[in-house]
């Protein structure tokens, strides 16, 4: 398989990487040479705004876009007639799948139990087809019909508006934060750029870098490929990739010594027992949770018991009103009033 394949007459940015380089570089190697084609045919302003390629076996090739999807024709053009997309084949599935497992498919038996796999750049192909069970739980997944990339995106300097909020002016610490967000509306960016931050240091606050340790259970924060961080999370950051977070918590906090644990969407009751673990170990804790707001995330029993608690002193609150990952809210836990 190429490292990467130029995507004619649409050039990378010279100030940092741009969704085509990315694209170039990490996404049209695992496609089939027809769907390649017609991908590098998509005007420049679609690409630069592609978020997944949803491959369905005998359905129109589709495009995930910032604010919509589309589909695509066979001549790299978005349409919304179902007849005008061009048609995912069987043999466009059977070389999808070769491509994205290096041909060895049974080699990622332990991620497909999770519906997914990551390829190189930390992207995530998500998969569905026939479920095989083994004692009650997923053994694997084959006769795969569907298949999702998702392409990891990369803000550098995404957490400069919320940082100086996050940093106590007294004590100098991080602050345990909980950022709020619904689907799709970048809670996942932040938190990555916010451990960037903390663990390479902030000058420009005065913090100096601090260990960090990372449990990415859908290896969305850090996006490991063979193990090895395929985003910048910073350089005092350890990743336990793939692991359960509850336990990956656990494991940090008895050999890893962090200063800071940061993980994704907290929910399960065993989630909140580790999270206060850490808080009585001392260590400060950086996670996201689905939901709109305050109010609707207080209405799962989990997540309305940790806030009772009060171990979170920060809310960042997310969402859509002047596009995707605007700052809806930051909030003083303590003091319980807006920060902004």
């Amino acid at each position: 398989m190429a490292d990467s394949f130029a995507v004619p007459g649409k050039k990378c940015k010279k100030d940092g990487e741009s969704m085509v380089c990315m694209i170039s570089r990490d996404i049209l190697p695992v496609l089939p040479n027809r769907i390649r084609e017609i991908i590098v045919e998509l005007p420049g302003d679609i690409l630069n705004q592609i978020e997944e390629i949803r491959l369905r076996q005998g359905k129109p090739l589709i495009v995930g876009l910032t604010e919509q999807d589309a589909l695509v024709t066979p001549l790299g053009q978005v349409t919304t007639v179902p007849e005008f997309g061009y048609t995912v084949t069987d043999q466009d599935m059977k070389r999808t799948v070769q491509l994205i497992s290096s041909s060895s498919i049974y080699a990622f038996e332990e991620e497909l139990k999770n519906g997914f796999i990551t390829i190189r750049g930390g992207h995530r192909v998500g998969i569905s087809g026939k479920v095989v069970l083994e004692r009650g739980k997923v053994k694997t997944v084959k006769y795969i019909t569907g298949l999702n990339i998702r392409i990891a995106r990369e803000v550098t300097g995404a957490a400069d508006r919320v940082l100086p909020y996050l940093i106590d002016p007294v004590s100098g610490e991080f602050c345990h934060t909980l950022i709020i967000s619904p689907p799709r509306c970048g809670k996942t960016t932040l938190l990555r750029d916010i451990v960037r931050q903390v663990s390479t240091g902030i000058p420009k606050l005065d913090f100096i870098g601090c260990p960090v340790g990372v449990v990415d259970e859908r290896s969305e924060i850090a996006g490991c490929f063979h193990g090895i961080p395929q985003k910048d999370v910073g350089l005092r950051t350890d990743v336990l990739d793939g692991c359960p977070k509850a336990e990956g918590m656990m494991m940090l906090i008895r050999a890893m010594g962090p200063r800071i644990i940061a993980t994704d969407e907290i929910g399960r009751q065993e989630d909140a027992a580790a999270l206060e673990e850490a808080l009585n170990a001392g260590i400060k804790v950086l996670t996201t949770a689905h939901g709109a707001g305050r109010e609707e995330i207080s209405q799962r029993p989990v997540l309305r018991y940790i806030m009772e608690q009060g171990i979170f002193e920060r809310l960042i609150i997310l969402g859509r009103s002047r596009g995707v990952g605007t700052i809806e809210d930051i909030i003083d836990c303590r003091a319980g009033k807006s920060l902004l």
